[in-house]
């Protein structure tokens, strides 16, 4: 067993940084603020600001309210609506993914490092699970980043959604701009690809790899009798 316990502090800090980064994705996932709509109209919408989410759009208003609700009208957005939009349908989907991809990564990670502290067999492949956790939590981050962006780019270009009438949305907003949904996910995208590059990055020291190296030679030596030599003692009784 080899103490690699020293090795792994950088890993340690990545996988915090891969947890929190996990946990700021699902946020983001669960948030309706990724677009903010400013209008002008207030008649249904009372305080002049709506949000449209990957989920569901929603407004506070006192005429329209969704039952359970207090003041606030929300509908839910289907994938399979012929109004949503692409880049809408795409968060839905690749979000998604990105919190199962991620959540693996994390648990790869997590396995690795208790490879590390808690002792290493001779077969445990540590190099490999970080590899493998890095790479996990790379393609999480490219999976989130994508609709991230394309969501960013629809806001910055002031791109509107046809909504139905029962979403007592307007046509077009006079404005809009990114909601916190967007920058949540964005933070949590950054995290995982530092998180990602710091687990592929760890190296075995060159101690262990010699020692791993010489652990097959050990096991046959030691089955044809240790390797060590003859006693002179013995010899020498078995000459009188």
């Amino acid at each position: 067993m080899t103490y690699l316990a020293h090795t792994a502090h950088a890993q340690l800090g990545a996988l915090g940084l891969g947890c929190v980064g996990w946990t700021l994705t699902a946020a983001a996932l669960g948030l309706i603020q990724w677009r903010v709509w400013l209008v002008s109209d207030r008649e249904v919408i009372t305080s002049g600001v709506a949000w449209v989410g990957i989920w569901r759009a929603c407004f506070h208003s006192h005429t329209h309210v969704t039952p359970g609700l207090r003041v606030m009208h929300c509908r839910y957005i289907s994938p399979t609506e012929a109004f949503t939009p692409p880049e809408i349908v795409a968060g839905q989907v690749l979000m998604l993914l990105s919190l199962l991809v991620g959540l693996s990564g994390n648990a790869g990670g997590l396995y690795a490092l208790r490879n590390v502290y808690f002792g290493m067999e001779k077969s445990s492949p540590i190099r490999s699970a970080f590899v493998t956790a890095g790479a996990l939590c790379l393609s999480a981050a490219a999976m989130s980043i994508i609709p991230l962006l394309w969501n960013l780019s629809s806001v910055v270009t002031n791109q509107t959604i046809t909504f139905p009438p029962e979403f007592k949305m307007p046509q077009a907003p006079d404005s809009q701009r990114v909601g916190c949904g967007i920058g949540a996910g964005m933070v949590g995208t950054v995290l995982m690809v530092v998180s990602g590059i710091i687990f592929c990055t760890y190296r075995l020291p060159a101690r262990s790899r010699r020692l791993d190296s010489s652990l097959p030679a050990q096991s046959v030596t030691d089955s044809r009798g240790a390797g060590g030599e003859d006693n002179p003692a013995f010899e020498s009784h078995e000459h009188l």
